[in-house]
This record gives C-alpha cells, structure tokens and sequence, in this order.
C-alpha cells in the first residue's frame, strides 16, 4: 500500500514523500491516520538527529516518520489481535512505550510508524504493551490530543505531599490548595488550566503567570477567571510578572504570604525554575514539567528549605497508559477541553516546514489533518481569509460559536470540503 509521509533522514532533514508500506505480519495492525498535532519534543528531534535518544542511528537509510500526537481509524489487523481490535475502530495512541528497557517510539524511532503520514503500522509491542487503544469521541483531533494531555495529567498525579507523622507520600496535587503555573498561556499551560480545573484534587486557587499581555488576554477568553469561579468554585488569577518589580513577592501576596503548595514550571528558564522554588509553601511541590534541550541546564534552589520546611522539586516525562485512558475519556464526555490548546490547523503539507521552524510560529498547538493539504491557517485568521474564500468563512463562522475554538463541528466542515472519509 502506498502512503504518504514526512519522514527524518538525519538532523534538520524532514521530507514529504510517497512510499510503499509492507504487508503486516500477523502481529501487526494497519491504520489510516487522520489527525496529528505537533509537539515541541518534535523539533528538538529534528534538531538533533541521530544525537537525540530515540533516534536510530540508521536514520539516513532507514528514515522515520515523524509525529506522536495521532489518531485515526484501524484498517487491517493482523492474526494475534482480531480479537481485540477490528477494522473501522477509532484509535488513539500512547508513544511512551519503554518496551523491555528500549527507548523505541512511535514518531522517533520506527520506519513504518509515526503520525505525520497517510497510513503506517504499528508493530506488535504497541499493542502488547495497551498502547493501542479504541477511541469513542466524535473527533479525531481530541484523540490527538490526548498524548499532550496525558502528559499534564502525569504531571497532577506525580506530585505528591508528605507529613511529619510517616513516611506516606500523598499522590496528587493538593487539594483545596494554591497552585500555581510559570509561565502558563502556553499550549500545555491552558492544558494545566484546563484539567485543575476538573481534577479529582481540585486547588482552591489557580494562579498564572506569564509575560505578554497578548498570550494573557487570549489565556483569559478561552478559560475566564469568572467561569472557573462561577462553574468550578475556583479562583483563577492571571498574572504579568514583566510588568511588576517585585514578582515573587506580589505572587506571593496572593496567597497572604503562605506560598504555593504546587508549582508548574512551563519552560524551561532558569529564572523561572528559581522563582518556582522561592514561592513554595510548607510541603511544596514544584514540578519542572518543562524539557530542556541543554543536558548542562541548572538553577539554583534553597536547600535549608528542602530540609527544614519540606520543599520538593520532581519532574514528569510524559504520561503512562492510564493517563492517556483519562484524558480520552474526559474529552469524549466534553468534562475537558483540549481544544483551547490550538491555534493554528494545516495539512501534511505544512507539516514539516512547521516542525522545522516550531519556535518562529506564535501561537499555541498547531494541528494537522494528514488527509488533505492545507497551509497552516490560524484560526484568527479564519474571518479574513473567509471574506474570500467560503471553506474558511463556514469554519470562521463555526469557531465563532465557540469561544474561537477549534470544535468537532469545524472538523466535520473540514472533512467534508476535502471529502475525507474514515
């Protein structure tokens, strides 16, 4: 079967070409993929080629398909699994694989394997480990989301709490507590938003820092502070710490000098991560959820806190299949809304000069649709292109009825001007 894809060769070397797949073997399940948003752990593979840990060192005769966040429809399966999986089922996907101690991922490591393409195939220690999962929501784009998703959900349950009475470590952020997010109207920081917002061990309080008045004002019409108040009886503070001379101090006025009882830190700055520690609480718990691409990256923290008040500093890589099980099911059931992480939508031909130039592209989530081509359109600029163009004004039109969302609605519209079909 022939199938189209954007494939690495080596470092900065992406490539959209048409191949042909193999035949499955038994133990092999064939899909078609319909969604796949981009993720930044992508461009620093790019960057980095064979140097990255996932990657093979056989790349540039052997190259990879690129991409993680994917969803689509299973087409052909093989032997070993018919009776778990049938042709026509949704799937969504866990990459985090970590089989029998090897690195191997799908969108990093396997020729025939990844999200940026037509069609691939899993191999069999995707489904042996529960990494190929049926999916049950309307959208494909959700499912896609899912994997970022998970990784947030990872990062609420990989915080922990202690007391002086044992050695119990209490999962999960604190309940009824403040939390705050560094740098947080990023992708993954609305993500962050949007899941405490929802979580089992829901914060009184939310707070979010960020730099750019812009970034804070979309952050604000996507996930209101008087919707988290009104609809899930928390306080929700957005916070421009450019614009104050003493930043530590005025976040830690918020909550009357007691700190915060969990800390996400969203990027990778030292100063961040430094800031991070200086508002912990008694028994806080700063996650740095962000992935530094510089193995020498450090910051200074303040041990005689860690001793004397019980500070703890972690970190979340991904998350596992229970996460990702979660997050496709809030999702499906509209409890979550990962849409608010998405700003632009393209096809596989804007995929990897996207990828290649990731950190040049304002905006959040950038998803793609492997069906079709299309450039890469912000959905801001959905109304302007539409006054000429009547596929964008139907999908300006649709997100305006949704908090200028990306929606189910808008990938129907979508699917059917470039007639795809599952």
């Amino acid at each position: 079967m022939k199938a189209k894809a954007v494939r690495m060769y080596g470092k900065d070397d992406l490539r959209l070409e048409t191949f042909e797949l193999p035949q499955i073997k038994e133990d092999e399940i064939l899909v078609k993929v319909m969604s796949d948003s981009i993720c930044m752990s992508t461009y620093k593979l790019v960057k980095q080629g064979k140097a990255h840990k996932r990657c093979p060192q056989n790349v540039d005769t052997h190259p990879v398909i690129i991409g993680h966040e994917f969803a689509g429809v299973i087409v052909e399966v093989g032997k070993k699994w018919q009776d778990q999986f049938k042709p026509g089922q949704k799937f969504a996907q866990q990459p985090a694989l970590n089989y029998k101690g090897r690195l191997d991922s799908p969108g990093y490591s396997y020729e025939f394997c990844g999200g940026a393409t037509t069609y691939c195939i899993f191999p069999h220690e995707v489904m042996e480990l529960g990494c190929l999962m049926p999916y049950e929501g309307k959208s494909f784009y959700k499912a896609s989301l899912g994997e970022p998703m998970s990784c947030i959900i990872g990062g609420y349950h990989g915080n922990y709490h202690t007391n002086k009475r044992d050695h119990h470590h209490a999962m999960g952020t604190k309940e009824g507590g403040n939390l705050l997010i560094l740098g947080g109207c990023g992708p993954m920081g609305l993500g962050t938003i949007e899941y405490g917002l929802n979580f089992k061990n829901k914060p009184a309080r939310i707070v979010v820092t960020e730099i750019d008045d812009a970034r804070i004002n979309r952050a604000k019409a996507v996930i209101s502070p008087e919707f988290a108040k009104m609809e899930k009886n928390v306080e929700l503070q957005f916070v421009n710490t450019a614009a104050s001379d003493h930043p530590v101090s005025d976040l830690m006025a918020i909550t009357g000098g007691k700190g915060y009882d969990d800390v996400f830190v969203m990027a990778p700055v030292k100063s961040l991560a430094e800031m991070g520690d200086q508002l912990l609480a008694f028994d806080g718990c700063m996650n740095f959820f962000a992935g530094p691409t510089d193995k020498a990256f450090d910051a200074s923290i303040n041990l005689y806190n860690v001793h004397y008040t019980s500070s703890h500093i972690m970190g979340t890589t991904g998350g596992n299949n229970d996460d990702l099980v979660e997050a496709n099911a809030l999702a499906a059931k509209d409890i979550i809304d990962p849409s608010v992480m998405i700003t632009h939508v393209g096809g596989i031909d804007a995929i990897a000069d996207t990828t290649q130039n990731l950190p040049a592209f304002s905006g959040g989530k950038k998803l793609t649709y492997t069906q079709c081509d299309m450039p890469l359109t912000a959905i801001a600029d959905f109304a302007k292109i539409g006054k000429k163009d009547p596929f964008f004004k139907k999908l300006a039109d649709c997100c305006a009825t949704h908090k200028g969302l990306w929606n189910d609605e808008a990938e129907a519209i979508l699917f059917d001007h470039f007639d795809i079909r599952d």
